[in-house]
């Protein structure tokens, strides 16, 4: 007949198989659908319990999320992995948010099953009018208990049963199909899980140290010199305890108006002690650390100033254990770095060392972490700064470079490929060194962008190597230079190297 055309055998394959795909994706979305009316009409014709009004109240209160919005501001009074757990689920309760009701139910749109066979106990006064799928009650539930439990399992545990009544709730008072509720949880747990790509979890486990070591062992703690800052949040209460611990220990404060430095030598010199100790803030402590070096004597460090981090590292977890160590003898070499300026001042460091616009985002991030957590602080930390900064050229062992700030920790700090959350080793010989580049077109934009994809580890606009040395030598006038927290030297040339080994004691 004039006109038609019999159709190709590969149309009517490619036709042949669209329709099947077609009838099995209808048969596969009726099963679901089938299975949810049994699963709905089972719940609803459930008999009435005291826990009819417990649930609807529960579901109301998670509008908006408030419900974790509160949970987080009690978890956040704790400072620590709870602290960190409320902050990463709230992060992820955002995301998840957002996906599910700004994305997720404008593109898949389900008719809610009716509340005509719920019972009136049960009902919402305002039954929501969105899209049924997926359940945005359920995917902020599962996404902030995930998201706590990533940092404190504990915590978490103790949310789990709520976020499940929270997520079986949306079915019971008759505003979601039992599917809706199953895909919203998946939604939350996998955007909860994913922000491990960009904010690493920190690890609780202390940073691997050298092998044991011989170091004298002091019952009562006859012999040991111990210097306690009470400037740096040593209080009372922290001398008593050491004093019982050791009660033939020699305790002293220095003079806040006098050089620290000063006066531990004068009392080296006087006492003549067989160890050192230490009770205050990192800057305290590298300041009693460099001591130590010098005069070949074991360190014992007493947690209790306001920023230990390296007796977090280490660690020295409290004043009983580490006064155990001192009684019994037991210690490990760790690695104290050091940093030439101008070829004429050393100046040691037990954590980090940092030049351009780093010290500035250090400070910025402390003020902030104690109330958003440290990754999320570090970030607003290195946006804001990151803006106002202007790049520095400088020769990185001879390799010329323009960046806008420099990092050189002690030991080997983790993750490689993400912003810096713990330390894996102090006792490596190693400098862990990182550096932002500021020649990549946008580089700041760039840089801003991979923090957020967890792309850092490809980006050109973050380096991270690892070296014995490095020597750094600045073009232009005199740099700033931080080390553990604390602006210590300016210069043009800083030579940093790894090659001074402490004794720490630690009860093993």
């Amino acid at each position: 007949m004039m006109g038609s055309r019999t159709p190709t055998p590969h149309v009517s394959v490619v036709a042949a198989y669209a329709r099947a795909m077609n009838n099995r994706r209808d048969s596969l979305t009726d099963l679901v659908h089938a299975w949810d009316v049994r699963m709905f009409d089972r719940t609803a014709a459930s008999r009435a319990t005291v826990a009819d009004p417990a649930l609807r109240a529960l579901t109301t209160a998670a509008n908006h999320s408030l419900l974790w919005a509160v949970s987080a501001g009690i978890l956040a009074a704790r400072p620590g992995p709870t602290r960190r757990g409320a902050v990463r689920g709230l992060l992820a309760v955002g995301a998840a948010s957002a996906l599910a009701n700004g994305v997720l139910k404008p593109l898949f749109p389900r008719t809610r099953p009716g509340t005509d066979s719920t019972p009136l106990v049960r009902r919402l006064l305002s039954p929501p009018r969105s899209s049924s799928f997926p359940s945005g009650h359920s995917a902020s539930a599962a996404a902030f208990v995930t998201g706590v439990a990533l940092e404190s399992p504990g915590a978490a545990a103790l949310l789990t049963p709520i976020a499940a009544a929270v997520c079986y709730s949306r079915v019971h008072t008759g505003v979601h199909w039992p599917s809706d509720v199953i895909a919203g949880a998946a939604l939350g747990t996998g955007i909860a899980l994913s922000t491990r790509r960009w904010w690493a979890v920190r690890t609780e486990e202390p940073a691997a140290l050298g092998g044991e070591c011989d170091a004298p062992s002091l019952p009562r703690g006859q012999g040991v010199l111990v210097l306690i800052n009470p400037g740096s949040g040593s209080d009372e209460n922290t001398s008593d305890e050491i004093r019982a611990h050791l009660p033939e220990a020699e305790l002293f404060e220095p003079d806040p108006d006098s050089d620290f430095n000063e006066q531990l030598e004068d009392r080296i010199a006087k006492s003549a002690p067989r160890a050192l100790g230490v009770c205050g803030g990192d800057g305290t402590i590298v300041s009693v650390a460099e001591s130590a070096v010098r005069h070949k004597l074991p360190l014992a460090v007493f947690p209790g100033g306001t920023l230990n981090h390296f007796a977090r590292d280490a660690g020295v977890v409290d004043i009983e254990s580490t006064a155990a160590a001192v009684e019994k003898g037991r210690a490990a070499l760790v690695d104290v770095a050091s940093v030439l300026v101008d070829g004429s001042r050393s100046v040691s460091f037990v954590n980090t060392a940092t030049f351009g616009g780093y010290p500035d985002s250090v400070r910025l991030r402390e003020r902030l972490e104690g109330r958003i957590g440290k990754w999320p602080a570090a970030a607003v930390a290195m946006i804001r700064v990151l803006a106002a900064a202007e790049p520095l050229n400088v020769e990185l062992d001879g390799r010329h470079r323009a960046v806008w700030m420099l990092f050189v920790g002690n030991g080997q700090y983790s993750p490689s490929d993400q912003v810096p959350m713990s330390r894996s080793s102090i006792a490596s010989g190693t400098l862990d060194i990182r550096y932002l580049p500021s020649k990549p077109f946008l580089s700041r934009t760039r840089l801003s962008i991979a923090a957020i994809t967890g792309t850092l580890g490809s980006s050109a606009t973050y380096v991270h190597e690892v070296s014995r040395s490095l020597k750094v030598d600045v073009a232009g006038p005199e740099v700033a230079l931080a080390t553990d927290g604390e602006v210590t030297a300016d210069g043009r040339t800083f030579e940093f190297s790894n090659d001074s080994s402490l004794v720490l004691y630690r009860d093993r």
